[in-house]
């Protein structure tokens, strides 16, 4: 066994660890799926034999899943977020999360599937928001307040004023 990270995220699943975990290193670069762990005794969400956890690495994030079962639900209190360069990124990591059965919510967050809040948040907007310029940040951030997927061409605009 390799050593372990000294910090590694836990991520509760109501099952679909591993869908979650492939669906991330398909999606995201730097990330991938490792082992897998089986229970070895039965548990209060499945069986001896049945996926306890999965190893799973998201943009170089150590993370492990666990197939917890229904006690416990996901909140944007915990959420990944991706810093995208560009539209066609931003959209892309968007799509990808929404589109694979995922759900939009508002200032360029969103939901995948099984749960897991991502903000999906332009180095545009990162900045915009923390100008030093008050009236710019304001406006930006009044921008981005009325937004799902984040724009960055308004978001733009919103700072020139």
């Amino acid at each position: 066994m390799a050593k372990p990270a000294k910090n590694t995220i836990c991520i509760w699943y109501n099952g679909g660890a591993e869908d979650a975990a492939q669906f991330y290193a398909q999606t995201f670069p730097d990330s991938s799926v490792g082992a897998s762990h089986r229970a070895p005794g039965d548990f209060p969400s499945g069986k001896k034999g049945d996926v306890l956890t999965v190893e799973f690495i998201v943009m170089g994030i150590p993370c492990i899943g666990l197939n917890g079962g229904p006690a416990f639900k996901q909140s944007e209190a915990f959420s990944f977020q991706v810093a995208t360069v560009d539209q066609a990124e931003t959209d892309r990591y968007w799509n990808a999360i929404v589109g694979h059965g995922g759900e939009e919510s508002q200032c360029g967050w969103c939901r995948d599937k099984w749960g897991v809040s991502w903000q999906i948040s332009p180095v545009v907007l990162i900045r915009a928001v923390a100008d030093p310029d008050p009236a710019v940040a304001k406006r930006a951030f009044d921008a981005m307040m009325q937004m799902k997927k984040i724009d960055i061409a308004a978001i733009e605009a919103a700072c020139r004023g």
